[in-house]
């Protein structure tokens, strides 16, 4: 996707934020490290760019406009989700002395753990923290050979031979693209119609494709292409190559643009559990920061639905 011409840079967007915190364009400023009237003048700047005002300054301080309101809570989650970017960069650049060595799954790893890493900085002194992602199948043999201290999966089976926790839970979606004839139908999708149906899957040992097998019961006809990230299925459904099932995490924007399509699906439960998990016996305790990470997932561990994004659904 390409940016428009009036998306403003990052330091932009965080100057207009600091203005709402302290209320003052000077004091916005001075966290800068620029003067009152530099910070002004890159404000404006940014509302030429935008096209709208988005602060109404007075004498004893600035305010956001009507429209300075709505764009200023678009600006956060923009900045935040750069915050996210840069803590998951730095487990991925291995920054420092890494002191926590963990292994997620694809989806874990895209969507969720870039998050947990900017929750922990935002704590303090959070732990330096190395990453590799990979697939579940993957992720449990890397925790048993001790290559990682700490193992994130989304498989539905437990690990019996593994200590675990429940951090949090995800809903698979079956999706097509715009023009599928899928797109029109009115009635869910079953799990019989489903079962034999070539979709466009992951690669055997995807915490995904797993999933969505034990809860049909069967592994279906071949499928009509195995790829290993869930970018390139998202990628060919929506060139029509077929149907596939993802997380709702990994077609959230697909969805809100209506790029691909969600089908309802009955008959089946579609919602697996994400697993944090280590070497030792059922009960064994974790400490020091794998601990502090499995405290920040299992707090922001979603629900069941993921509630946003079902009003694209094609069944009525």
């Amino acid at each position: 996707m390409t940016l428009g011409p009036h998306v403003p840079e990052l330091g932009a967007l965080e100057l207009l934020l600091d203005v709402v915190a302290t209320g003052s364009i000077g004091a916005a400023g001075r966290r800068h490290g620029i003067s009152q009237q530099a910070a002004s003048a890159r404000l404006r700047t940014m509302e030429r760019q935008v096209g709208v005002a988005v602060l109404d300054r007075q004498a004893r301080g600035s305010r956001l406009t009507e429209a300075g309101t709505a764009f200023a809570a678009w600006a956060a989650r923009v900045v935040e989700a750069a915050a996210d970017l840069d803590a998951g960069l730095a487990a991925l650049r291995h920054e420092g002395a890494a002191r926590l060595r963990v292994a997620a799954s694809m989806t874990i790893a895209e969507h969720l753990v870039p998050g947990w890493l900017a929750a922990l900085r935002r704590q303090g002194d959070g732990p330096q923290i190395t990453l590799t992602a990979t697939n579940s199948a993957a992720v449990a043999d890397l925790v048993r050979t001790g290559e990682v201290d700490l193992g994130l999966v989304e498989g539905p089976d437990p690990l019996t031979d593994l200590a675990q926790v429940v951090v949090g839970t995800d809903q698979l979606v079956l999706v097509v693209a715009p023009d599928h004839p899928w797109s029109r139908r009115r009635r869910p999708v079953d799990a019989g119609l489903l079962a034999r149906t070539p979709l466009v899957t992951r690669e055997p040992g995807s915490g995904t494709r797993t999933a969505l097998e034990r809860a049909l019961g069967a592994s279906g006809p071949p499928p009509v292409l195995e790829l290993s990230t869930a970018t390139a299925v998202r990628e060919s459904v929506r060139a029509g190559l077929g149907p596939a099932v993802l997380s709702r995490l990994t077609v959230a924007g697909d969805l809100r643009e209506r790029r691909l399509l969600e089908v309802a699906v009955a008959g089946v439960d579609l919602i697996r559990q994400l697993r944090a998990v280590w070497v030792g016996p059922a009960g064994r305790p974790l400490a020091g920061a794998a601990r502090e990470l499995v405290v920040v997932a299992t707090a922001r561990g979603l629900p069941a639905r993921n509630e946003g994004t079902g009003g694209n659904r094609t069944s009525r």
